[in-house]
């Protein structure tokens, strides 16, 4: 596999997750369709979906299929089961299940006469103290990024992934995510750092902190390297981004904590 294959299964991702609507064509060769599973259980209240789509070819509209008829359950530790309802199609619904820290959940899929299988354990939530800003000078104008400040818990092994929001929409173009590999039990001052301007004084910002497990950080991990959005990023030959999902899906499945703030830019 080459390098623009990887590359190409990268922004496929990210175009994918944020349901973006624009159309961009690209000198990448055309993937074969396969099944894109995304499903998230959080510690906030759900419902919770999975979303089951079909890639597309990159010389095609940014509209990925929706999956319908899809059987979708999720089983927890303590052996509830709760078949989700297609809300909307390829969106699928849990009923009563609730998320919790510490819990594990086993995510069943059935679409196209295959069956796909994942689980996902949810850390326990580490508070979010606040979010700053740091201001510095790059491509000819200064340049903002948000900084995360919150305590990391010793003696555990934590992963995070963080999202942000500007005046209300996503903003797609990195990845951010972070390990207490090196920092364990240490105050951490993080900045969300691009690798262009993005945020004016006085937009509104909300950033999510989402408390992973390893596999999920891996996931998000080896897709900021092949997309080339890893502010180190020496990766000779950028890896093909593993899912935790079986049988071949694109995609992951989720479950995390979160923590947020909204402020004002200054």
């Amino acid at each position: 596999m080459t390098m623009k294959w990887y590359a190409a299964i990268s922004f496929f991702f990210l175009l994918l997750f944020y349901s973006c609507k624009k159309t961009v064509t690209l000198g990448f060769n055309n993937l074969p369709a396969q099944i894109v599973i995304q499903g998230e259980i959080t510690n906030s209240e759900g419902p919770y979906m999975v979303k089951i789509s079909q890639s597309v070819g990159f010389y095609d509209d940014n509209n990925f299929p929706a999956v319908s008829g899809a059987q979708v359950k999720i089983t927890d530790d303590l052996g509830f089961t709760d078949s989700l309802t297609e809300t909307a199609p390829g969106i699928y619904s849990t009923h009563v299940l609730k998320g919790r820290p510490g819990g594990t959940y086993n995510l069943s899929v059935i679409a196209q006469q295959k069956q796909y299988t994942a689980v996902s354990t949810m850390p326990r939530s580490v508070g979010l103290d606040s979010v700053t800003f740091e201001t510095f000078s790059g491509f000819g104008r200064n340049q903002i990024s948000a900084v995360v400040n919150f305590q990391d818990p010793p003696g555990i092994r934590n992963f995070y992934r963080f999202v942000e929001y500007i005046n209300d929409e996503p903003f797609t173009k990195n990845i951010f995510i972070f390990s207490d590999r090196l920092s364990d039990g240490r105050y951490i001052v993080n900045t969300l750092r691009s690798d262009s301007a993005y945020l004016d004084s006085g937009d509104l910002l909300e950033v999510k902190m989402y408390c992973v497990d390893e596999p999920v950080y891996n996931y998000f991990y080896q897709l900021e390297q092949s997309s080339g959005n890893g502010a180190f990023n020496t990766a000779a030959s950028p890896a093909n981004p593993v899912s935790n999902i079986s049988n071949g899906a694109f995609g992951y499945f989720s479950a995390h904590t979160v923590r947020s703030r909204k402020v004002r830019v200054y």
